[in-house]
Protein backbone atom coordinates (compact mmCIF):
# COMPACT_ATOMS: atom_id res chain seq x y z
CA UNK A 1 0.00 0.00 0.00
CA UNK A 2 1.39 3.15 -1.11
CA UNK A 3 1.59 6.17 1.67
CA UNK A 4 -0.66 8.01 -0.89
CA UNK A 5 -3.45 5.48 -0.62
CA UNK A 6 -5.01 6.46 2.47
CA UNK A 7 -7.58 9.28 2.44
CA UNK A 8 -6.96 12.40 4.21
CA UNK A 9 -9.95 15.20 5.51
CA UNK A 10 -8.78 18.05 4.55
CA UNK A 11 -12.76 19.56 5.87
CA UNK A 12 -11.88 22.16 8.49
CA UNK A 13 -8.91 23.01 7.34
CA UNK A 14 -9.78 26.60 5.96
CA UNK A 15 -9.12 24.49 2.35
CA UNK A 16 -10.09 26.60 -0.94
CA UNK A 17 -10.80 22.96 -2.18
CA UNK A 18 -13.20 21.93 0.15
CA UNK A 19 -14.43 24.87 2.66
CA UNK A 20 -14.87 27.08 -0.57
CA UNK A 21 -17.17 24.32 -2.35
CA UNK A 22 -20.57 25.66 -1.54
CA UNK A 23 -19.02 29.19 -2.99
CA UNK A 24 -17.54 28.44 -5.81
CA UNK A 25 -20.67 25.53 -6.87
CA UNK A 26 -23.08 26.28 -4.94
CA UNK A 27 -23.39 23.64 -3.13
CA UNK A 28 -21.18 21.59 -0.76
CA UNK A 29 -22.51 18.28 -2.12
CA UNK A 30 -19.93 17.07 -4.45
CA UNK A 31 -16.54 15.77 -4.72
CA UNK A 32 -14.24 17.99 -4.95
CA UNK A 33 -11.17 17.69 -7.75
CA UNK A 34 -10.51 21.11 -9.18
CA UNK A 35 -7.68 23.64 -6.96
CA UNK A 36 -4.04 22.67 -8.24
CA UNK A 37 -2.99 21.59 -4.87
CA UNK A 38 -2.74 17.55 -4.07
CA UNK A 39 -5.02 15.73 -1.42
CA UNK A 40 -1.95 13.85 -0.83
CA UNK A 41 0.72 14.42 2.13
CA UNK A 42 4.08 16.40 1.63
CA UNK A 43 6.99 14.77 2.65
CA UNK A 44 7.52 13.88 6.42
CA UNK A 45 11.05 15.51 5.98
CA UNK A 46 9.13 18.89 5.32
CA UNK A 47 6.79 18.23 7.92
CA UNK A 48 9.31 17.56 10.56
CA UNK A 49 11.11 20.90 9.41
CA UNK A 50 8.02 22.90 10.40
CA UNK A 51 7.03 21.29 13.59
CA UNK A 52 10.92 21.66 14.49
CA UNK A 53 11.18 25.36 13.54
CA UNK A 54 7.15 25.62 15.18
CA UNK A 55 8.65 24.37 18.48
CA UNK A 56 10.47 27.82 18.78
CA UNK A 57 8.30 30.08 20.42
CA UNK A 58 8.86 33.20 18.37
CA UNK A 59 7.66 33.78 14.82
CA UNK A 60 9.06 36.62 14.44
CA UNK A 61 10.43 38.99 10.57
CA UNK A 62 12.71 36.22 8.74
CA UNK A 63 15.35 36.35 6.57
CA UNK A 64 16.28 34.38 3.43
CA UNK A 65 19.19 32.81 4.51
CA UNK A 66 22.68 31.27 2.72
CA UNK A 67 20.81 27.65 2.59
CA UNK A 68 17.73 29.11 0.80
CA UNK A 69 19.71 30.52 -1.82
CA UNK A 70 21.92 26.89 -2.30
CA UNK A 71 18.96 24.90 -2.08
CA UNK A 72 17.14 26.27 -5.20
CA UNK A 73 20.85 26.35 -6.67
CA UNK A 74 21.02 22.44 -6.30
CA UNK A 75 17.84 21.40 -7.17
CA UNK A 76 17.46 23.31 -10.44
CA UNK A 77 21.34 21.82 -11.43
CA UNK A 78 20.16 18.29 -10.02
CA UNK A 79 16.82 17.92 -11.60
CA UNK A 80 16.94 20.12 -14.95
CA UNK A 81 20.70 20.54 -15.26
CA UNK A 82 20.14 24.42 -15.22
CA UNK A 83 22.86 25.99 -13.33
CA UNK A 84 22.45 29.15 -11.77
CA UNK A 85 24.05 31.72 -9.68
CA UNK A 86 22.43 32.68 -6.40
CA UNK A 87 22.44 36.70 -7.43
CA UNK A 88 20.41 35.68 -10.29
CA UNK A 89 17.18 34.24 -7.68
CA UNK A 90 14.78 36.85 -6.30
CA UNK A 91 12.55 35.31 -3.37
CA UNK A 92 8.93 36.20 -3.88
CA UNK A 93 5.90 35.43 -2.43
CA UNK A 94 4.33 33.56 -5.08
CA UNK A 95 4.07 32.79 -8.93
CA UNK A 96 0.73 34.65 -9.61
CA UNK A 97 1.78 38.24 -7.88
CA UNK A 98 5.03 37.99 -8.85
CA UNK A 99 3.17 37.37 -12.76
CA UNK A 100 1.14 40.46 -12.03
CA UNK A 101 4.61 42.76 -10.87
CA UNK A 102 6.94 41.88 -13.55
CA UNK A 103 4.18 43.19 -16.26
CA UNK A 104 3.60 46.36 -13.95
CA UNK A 105 8.01 46.68 -13.89
CA UNK A 106 8.60 45.77 -17.65
CA UNK A 107 5.49 47.25 -19.70
CA UNK A 108 3.47 50.11 -19.85
CA UNK A 109 0.20 50.66 -19.94
CA UNK A 110 -1.13 49.86 -23.52
CA UNK A 111 1.67 47.36 -24.34
CA UNK A 112 0.97 43.96 -25.40
CA UNK A 113 1.82 40.85 -23.20
CA UNK A 114 1.35 37.35 -25.23
CA UNK A 115 0.04 34.87 -23.49
CA UNK A 116 -1.10 30.77 -25.34
CA UNK A 117 -4.83 29.74 -24.63
CA UNK A 118 -6.03 27.30 -23.29
CA UNK A 119 -4.14 28.66 -20.39
CA UNK A 120 -3.96 29.05 -16.61
CA UNK A 121 -7.12 31.72 -16.06
CA UNK A 122 -4.50 34.39 -13.94
CA UNK A 123 -3.30 35.02 -16.97
CA UNK A 124 -5.84 36.93 -18.72
CA UNK A 125 -5.97 38.89 -15.66
CA UNK A 126 -2.65 40.43 -16.46
CA UNK A 127 -4.59 42.46 -19.32
CA UNK A 128 -7.10 43.44 -17.67
CA UNK A 129 -5.60 44.91 -14.34
CA UNK A 130 -3.24 46.62 -15.59
CA UNK A 131 -4.25 48.08 -18.97
CA UNK A 132 -1.78 46.33 -21.41
CA UNK A 133 -3.40 44.82 -24.70
CA UNK A 134 -3.73 41.44 -24.46
CA UNK A 135 -2.53 38.83 -27.55
CA UNK A 136 -3.53 35.29 -27.43
CA UNK A 137 -2.07 32.82 -29.51
CA UNK A 138 -4.20 30.09 -29.42
CA UNK A 139 -2.67 26.51 -28.81
CA UNK A 140 -3.97 24.08 -32.06
CA UNK A 141 -5.52 21.07 -30.82
CA UNK A 142 -5.52 18.24 -33.79
CA UNK A 143 -6.34 14.11 -32.59
CA UNK A 144 -5.49 14.80 -29.01
CA UNK A 145 -2.31 16.69 -28.78
CA UNK A 146 -1.41 20.50 -28.70
CA UNK A 147 1.17 22.16 -30.81
CA UNK A 148 1.87 26.13 -31.54
CA UNK A 149 1.29 27.95 -34.17
CA UNK A 150 4.20 29.72 -34.63
CA UNK A 151 3.15 31.90 -37.66
CA UNK A 152 1.13 33.29 -35.58
CA UNK A 153 3.00 33.40 -32.41
CA UNK A 154 5.20 35.58 -34.60
CA UNK A 155 2.53 37.91 -35.66
CA UNK A 156 1.63 38.24 -32.54
CA UNK A 157 5.52 38.56 -30.75
CA UNK A 158 5.62 41.47 -33.30
CA UNK A 159 2.84 43.33 -31.27
CA UNK A 160 4.25 42.11 -27.78
CA UNK A 161 6.36 43.30 -24.90
CA UNK A 162 6.14 40.62 -23.34
CA UNK A 163 5.57 36.76 -23.75
CA UNK A 164 3.78 35.27 -20.81
CA UNK A 165 5.28 31.02 -21.12
CA UNK A 166 3.82 28.35 -19.13
CA UNK A 167 6.09 25.70 -18.87
CA UNK A 168 5.06 22.75 -18.73
CA UNK A 169 1.81 24.05 -19.66
CA UNK A 170 -1.85 24.37 -17.73
CA UNK A 171 -4.50 22.55 -18.42
CA UNK A 172 -3.36 21.19 -21.58
CA UNK A 173 0.03 19.31 -19.86
CA UNK A 174 2.64 19.71 -22.60
CA UNK A 175 5.74 19.86 -21.75
CA UNK A 176 7.34 21.97 -24.98
CA UNK A 177 10.67 20.60 -26.68
CA UNK A 178 14.11 21.77 -26.86
CA UNK A 179 12.97 22.57 -31.02
CA UNK A 180 9.70 24.16 -29.77
CA UNK A 181 11.67 26.32 -27.15
CA UNK A 182 14.28 27.16 -29.29
CA UNK A 183 11.76 28.56 -31.84
CA UNK A 184 9.83 30.55 -29.53
CA UNK A 185 12.53 32.02 -28.17
CA UNK A 186 14.20 33.27 -31.56
CA UNK A 187 11.07 34.80 -32.29
CA UNK A 188 11.22 36.79 -29.26
CA UNK A 189 14.58 37.22 -29.43
CA UNK A 190 13.95 38.76 -32.68
CA UNK A 191 11.01 40.77 -31.73
CA UNK A 192 12.77 42.41 -28.21
CA UNK A 193 9.97 40.39 -26.62
CA UNK A 194 10.72 40.10 -23.34
CA UNK A 195 9.51 36.16 -21.77
CA UNK A 196 8.29 35.77 -18.25
CA UNK A 197 8.35 31.41 -17.70
CA UNK A 198 6.25 30.26 -15.73
CA UNK A 199 7.62 26.46 -14.73
CA UNK A 200 5.84 25.84 -11.32
CA UNK A 201 4.75 22.62 -12.73
CA UNK A 202 8.67 21.46 -13.60
CA UNK A 203 8.93 18.57 -11.33
CA UNK A 204 5.73 17.27 -12.23
CA UNK A 205 7.24 15.49 -15.65
CA UNK A 206 6.62 11.95 -16.41
CA UNK A 207 9.37 9.96 -18.66
CA UNK A 208 10.27 9.98 -21.67
CA UNK A 209 9.15 14.08 -20.95
CA UNK A 210 12.07 16.13 -19.52
CA UNK A 211 11.49 19.60 -18.57
CA UNK A 212 13.82 22.30 -20.12
CA UNK A 213 14.15 25.80 -19.01
CA UNK A 214 13.57 28.20 -21.50
CA UNK A 215 16.42 30.33 -19.86
CA UNK A 216 18.58 27.19 -20.56
CA UNK A 217 18.37 26.84 -23.77
CA UNK A 218 20.78 29.56 -24.36
CA UNK A 219 23.18 33.01 -22.70
CA UNK A 220 21.07 34.95 -25.04
CA UNK A 221 17.65 33.74 -23.91
CA UNK A 222 18.48 33.59 -20.37
CA UNK A 223 18.88 37.51 -20.69
CA UNK A 224 15.59 37.98 -21.96
CA UNK A 225 14.39 35.81 -19.42
CA UNK A 226 12.80 35.32 -16.05
CA UNK A 227 11.93 32.38 -14.99
CA UNK A 228 9.26 31.85 -12.25
CA UNK A 229 8.59 28.59 -9.88
CA UNK A 230 8.29 27.26 -6.28
CA UNK A 231 8.10 24.03 -4.30
CA UNK A 232 4.36 24.61 -4.44
CA UNK A 233 3.45 22.46 -6.65
CA UNK A 234 6.20 19.79 -6.15
CA UNK A 235 5.99 19.02 -2.55
CA UNK A 236 1.74 20.42 -2.28
CA UNK A 237 2.85 23.48 0.53
CA UNK A 238 1.22 26.06 -1.85
CA UNK A 239 -0.25 27.29 1.67
CA UNK A 240 3.25 28.51 2.53
CA UNK A 241 3.61 31.37 -0.15
CA UNK A 242 6.93 30.60 -1.27
CA UNK A 243 8.47 30.82 -4.40
CA UNK A 244 11.26 32.27 -6.58
CA UNK A 245 12.16 33.78 -9.52
CA UNK A 246 15.29 33.33 -12.04
CA UNK A 247 16.63 36.58 -13.95
CA UNK A 248 20.34 36.87 -15.43
CA UNK A 249 19.56 40.10 -16.86
CA UNK A 250 20.96 42.58 -14.10
CA UNK A 251 18.68 44.96 -15.53
CA UNK A 252 15.23 43.25 -15.69
CA UNK A 253 15.92 41.64 -12.02
CA UNK A 254 16.77 45.47 -10.54
CA UNK A 255 13.56 46.77 -12.05
CA UNK A 256 11.62 43.72 -11.17
CA UNK A 257 13.07 44.04 -7.16
CA UNK A 258 12.59 47.55 -6.91
CA UNK A 259 8.80 47.27 -7.72
CA UNK A 260 8.18 44.45 -5.05
CA UNK A 261 10.45 47.14 -2.44
CA UNK A 262 7.54 49.46 -3.85
CA UNK A 263 4.74 47.14 -2.78
CA UNK A 264 7.07 46.06 0.88
CA UNK A 265 7.02 42.65 -0.67
CA UNK A 266 10.62 41.58 0.39
CA UNK A 267 9.67 39.69 3.79
CA UNK A 268 9.72 36.12 3.55
CA UNK A 269 7.05 33.14 5.24
CA UNK A 270 9.62 31.55 7.90
CA UNK A 271 7.62 28.49 7.65
CA UNK A 272 7.76 28.98 3.55
CA UNK A 273 11.55 29.52 3.82
CA UNK A 274 11.83 26.15 6.31
CA UNK A 275 9.96 23.46 3.98
CA UNK A 276 11.51 25.02 0.81
CA UNK A 277 14.79 23.85 2.44
CA UNK A 278 13.65 21.14 3.73
CA UNK A 279 12.08 19.95 0.13
CA UNK A 280 14.62 21.14 -2.24
CA UNK A 281 17.14 19.00 0.13
CA UNK A 282 16.07 15.71 1.20
CA UNK A 283 12.33 15.00 -0.86
CA UNK A 284 13.50 13.85 -3.70
CA UNK A 285 12.89 10.00 -3.15
CA UNK A 286 8.93 11.54 -1.61
CA UNK A 287 9.03 13.19 -5.57
CA UNK A 288 9.95 9.64 -7.34
CA UNK A 289 7.40 7.78 -5.22
CA UNK A 290 4.93 10.66 -6.24
CA UNK A 291 5.88 10.90 -9.50
CA UNK A 292 4.93 6.97 -10.03
CA UNK A 293 1.41 7.26 -8.25
CA UNK A 294 0.39 10.18 -10.38
CA UNK A 295 1.31 7.79 -13.49
CA UNK A 296 -1.03 5.07 -12.27
CA UNK A 297 -3.50 7.59 -11.56
CA UNK A 298 -3.48 8.96 -14.83
CA UNK A 299 -3.56 5.64 -16.37
CA UNK A 300 -6.24 4.70 -14.13
CA UNK A 301 -8.48 7.38 -15.30
CA UNK A 302 -7.46 6.69 -18.89
CA UNK A 303 -8.46 3.30 -19.00
CA UNK A 304 -11.99 3.95 -17.53
CA UNK A 305 -12.96 6.80 -19.73
CA UNK A 306 -12.01 4.33 -22.46
CA UNK A 307 -13.52 1.73 -21.41
CA UNK A 308 -17.08 3.02 -19.65
CA UNK A 309 -17.41 6.22 -20.98
CA UNK A 310 -16.05 6.49 -24.47
CA UNK A 311 -17.40 10.11 -24.80
CA UNK A 312 -15.11 11.80 -22.80
CA UNK A 313 -11.25 11.45 -24.34
CA UNK A 314 -8.71 12.24 -21.76
CA UNK A 315 -5.72 14.89 -23.73
CA UNK A 316 -2.80 12.08 -22.16
CA UNK A 317 -0.24 14.83 -20.28
CA UNK A 318 3.37 14.85 -20.21
CA UNK A 319 3.38 16.77 -16.92
CA UNK A 320 1.35 18.00 -13.82
CA UNK A 321 -1.37 16.60 -11.98
CA UNK A 322 -4.07 18.26 -14.23
CA UNK A 323 -6.39 16.32 -16.76
CA UNK A 324 -7.68 17.93 -19.82
CA UNK A 325 -10.79 15.93 -20.68
CA UNK A 326 -12.74 16.25 -24.59
CA UNK A 327 -16.22 16.51 -22.88
CA UNK A 328 -17.51 18.23 -27.08
CA UNK A 329 -18.79 14.26 -27.83
CA UNK A 330 -21.34 14.76 -24.54
CA UNK A 331 -22.92 17.43 -27.09
CA UNK A 332 -23.46 20.22 -23.90
CA UNK A 333 -22.73 23.87 -24.33
CA UNK A 334 -20.26 25.17 -21.44
CA UNK A 335 -23.13 26.30 -19.48
CA UNK A 336 -24.50 23.07 -19.91
CA UNK A 337 -21.51 21.14 -19.11
CA UNK A 338 -20.56 22.70 -16.17
CA UNK A 339 -24.13 22.04 -14.27
CA UNK A 340 -24.00 18.45 -15.86
CA UNK A 341 -20.78 17.64 -13.64
CA UNK A 342 -21.91 19.64 -10.75
CA UNK A 343 -25.43 18.87 -10.38
CA UNK A 344 -25.80 15.05 -11.98
CA UNK A 345 -22.41 13.68 -11.43
CA UNK A 346 -21.38 15.88 -7.96
CA UNK A 347 -18.12 16.55 -8.75
CA UNK A 348 -16.47 20.05 -8.57
CA UNK A 349 -13.81 20.17 -11.30
CA UNK A 350 -12.75 23.49 -13.61
CA UNK A 351 -14.97 24.55 -16.41
CA UNK A 352 -12.33 24.38 -19.65
CA UNK A 353 -14.25 27.75 -20.79
CA UNK A 354 -12.13 29.24 -17.60
CA UNK A 355 -9.39 29.16 -19.48
CA UNK A 356 -9.52 31.00 -22.83
CA UNK A 357 -11.90 30.21 -25.55
CA UNK A 358 -9.76 27.17 -26.51
CA UNK A 359 -11.55 25.47 -23.66
CA UNK A 360 -14.46 25.11 -24.90
CA UNK A 361 -16.12 21.98 -24.17
CA UNK A 362 -13.36 20.60 -21.78
CA UNK A 363 -13.24 19.62 -18.31
CA UNK A 364 -9.98 19.84 -16.00
CA UNK A 365 -9.69 17.26 -13.43
CA UNK A 366 -6.86 17.58 -10.55
CA UNK A 367 -5.95 13.17 -9.89
CA UNK A 368 -3.67 14.26 -7.13
CA UNK A 369 -5.31 12.52 -5.05
CA UNK A 370 -5.86 9.05 -3.34
CA UNK A 371 -7.16 6.34 -6.20
CA UNK A 372 -10.55 5.63 -4.39
CA UNK A 373 -11.04 9.40 -4.79
CA UNK A 374 -10.51 8.39 -8.04
CA UNK A 375 -12.59 5.53 -8.54
CA UNK A 376 -15.59 7.62 -6.70
CA UNK A 377 -15.22 10.28 -9.02
CA UNK A 378 -15.54 8.12 -12.46
CA UNK A 379 -18.56 6.20 -11.23
CA UNK A 380 -20.08 9.54 -9.84
CA UNK A 381 -19.47 10.15 -13.49
CA UNK A 382 -20.50 6.63 -15.63
CA UNK A 383 -23.74 7.20 -13.86
CA UNK A 384 -24.14 10.11 -14.71
CA UNK A 385 -23.53 9.84 -18.45
CA UNK A 386 -25.57 6.54 -18.41
CA UNK A 387 -28.61 8.36 -16.89
CA UNK A 388 -28.77 11.65 -18.18
CA UNK A 389 -31.66 12.61 -19.91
Amino acid sequence: MSLFDKPIDRCGTHSVKYDEREAKFGTGDLLPLWVADMDLPSPRCVTEALVKRAEHPIYGYTVYPDEFFNAIEGWMHRRHGWRISRASIVPIPGVVPALNFLVTALTEPGEGVLIQPPVYHPFFRLGKHHGRELLENQLVYDRGNYTVDFDDFRAKAKRARLFVLCSPHNPVGRVWSREELETMAAICLEEECLIISDEVHADIVYAPHRHIPIASVSPAVAKATITLNAPSKTFNIAGLNTAYAIAENDTIRRRFETELRRFDLTMGNLFGIEALMAAYRCGEPWLEELLGYLRDNIAFVTDYLREHIPAIRPVMPDATYLMWLDCSDLGMDDAQLERFFVEKAKLGLNSGISFGAGGSGFIRLNIGCPRSTLEEAMERLKGAVENDD
